[in-house]
């Protein structure tokens, strides 16, 4: 019997069976020219040498497939689901964008690049949210519509406008090391493993703290299926430790690490879940034009719904409706606040178009607001919840049967008041009740 000649294979770029990402994981590594590690490339050619003898000896098909689906077990999860362990995130080499003058060959960084071009916080987050928004497939191989290649690092390269394709080993020349307590929307969190950078080098890009903790915080990252944004515990599921925090060099309109007083942080600053010194500075100077009302307590850096209902109030005293008075502070309304020259919001106005708000309705009971009930009190739930924000879970809109979109909207108002363990469990009390219709 004459033995079949056996081929490295190209897997393709979208297959999720074990034997395509395991090539593929292994394709990711660098040829040692170019900074890989040799042992990596021992381990592709040790692969193909495996798989030939498995198919000399004629092993069984059964127990092919269960070395497969044993394999799969782990590489083929949700990679939505919070208990997903390390995400596989192979990526190309450094090269330019997809279409310009591309030669193949990986290019080395330098310093100077990091200068080339710069950017501010606000585009950042704006193109990696485009992606989000495009549902943008993920992919070692392939390049989106601007050029840019479809996995961690070719994200944080089109986010951050560096005008080339790199990688996990190459992002940290264009950026300044942080500490992870200065981190503001737009820095980003990366681990890059010199020893055998396909296993578990990944890169985020951070959009805000979600909690006054600071252990969880706004991901958007490129994995698999597509681009996500999602609360990640602080800095990643896997490998934590070794995740280092970086600002890009080329920023502007931002100085030291903590911001300017005048200069305008970013929408990311604000809204549920944002806890920062930004969000205190932002209640004091509302209630120097007028707001004082809305705060029972003061100003504080945890935002809460007062600071929405008198960042509206304001942004309705200079005449603007629809979305520019949508209670979210934009660098029009940080300008005319921090500058005194907008218009003071009138006495005995609410953040309801010039009306006294409406009194709380009655907490109707628990009861209402379980797996299997039905009733308008669920409806009129979901509906504040929407008008406050906390309508993300939502697929088709609040309806009068409780689900479990219902659950998590109420749970996320309530962890941005603060509360944790049973006291945010998803289902609504009395307090929860009161603050939501307040």
């Amino acid at each position: 019997m004459t033995a079949p000649v056996f081929e490295e294979y190209e897997p393709a770029a979208d297959c999720g069976c074990a034997g395509c990402f395991r090539q593929r994981r292994t394709a990711a590594v660098l040829p040692a020219r170019y900074g890989g590690h040799p042992a990596a490339h021992g381990a592709r050619r040790a692969l193909v040498l495996v798989t030939a003898a498995g198919v000399v000896l004629s092993c069984g098909a059964a127990q092919a497939a269960a070395t497969a689906a044993a394999a799969g077990r782990w590489v083929r999860a949700d990679p939505a689901d919070p208990a997903d362990p390390e995400p596989a995130t192979p990526q190309g080499a450094v090269g330019p964008l997809a279409g310009v003058g591309a030669s193949g060959v990986p290019a080395e960084p330098s310093a100077s690049q990091a200068a080339q071009r710069t950017t501010t916080r606000d585009e950042i987050m704006s193109r990696a949210a485009k992606w989000v928004s495009s549902g943008v497939p993920y992919s070692m191989t392939a390049y989106w519509s601007d050029g840019y290649r479809q996995d961690c690092s070719g994200f944080v390269s089109m986010a951050w406008d560096l005008g080339s394709n790199e990688w996990t080993g190459s992002l940290a020349a264009f950026g300044t090391k942080i500490a992870r307590s200065d981190l503001q929307p737009g820095d980003i969190l990366l681990f890059h493993n010199p020893a055998d950078p396909g296993a578990g080098s990944h890169v985020t890009i951070f959009g805000g703290w979600t909690d006054s903790t600071r252990s969880h915080y706004v991901a958007y990252e490129q994995t698999r299926p597509s681009t996500r944004k999602a609360t990640t515990p602080m800095a990643y599921w896997s490998n934590s430790s070794q995740y280092v925090a970086y600002r890009y060099k080329g920023l502007t309109g931002q100085t030291g690490g903590s911001g300017s007083a005048t200069t305008f942080p970013g929408a990311g600053m604000f809204g549920p879940g944002a806890d920062n010194a930004f969000v205190t500075q932002l209640g004091k100077l509302l209630i120097a034009q007028g707001g004082r009302r809305f705060y029972q307590v003061g100003a504080g850096p945890r935002w809460t719904d007062a600071d929405r209902q008198a960042t509206r109030a304001f942004q309705l005293a200079q005449g603007w409706k629809g979305a520019e008075a949508d209670g979210i502070p934009g660098p029009d309304t940080w300008e005319l606040l921090v500058k005194g020259t907008g218009r003071a919001i009138p006495a005995g106005t609410g953040g309801g178009g010039g009306q006294n708000p409406a009194p709380a309705p009655a907490f109707p009971g628990r009861g209402f607001f379980k797996a299997g009930q039905s009733n308008s009190h669920v409806q009129r739930l979901g509906t504040q919840l929407v008008r406050k924000g906390y309508g993300t879970h939502y697929v088709s809109g609040p309806d009068p049967r409780w689900r479990e979109a219902d659950r998590r909207n109420v749970e996320a108002f309530q962890r941005a008041q603060g509360w944790r363990g049973s006291e945010a469990d998803g289902y609504p009390g009395p307090e929860t009740w009161r603050r939501l219709f307040a």
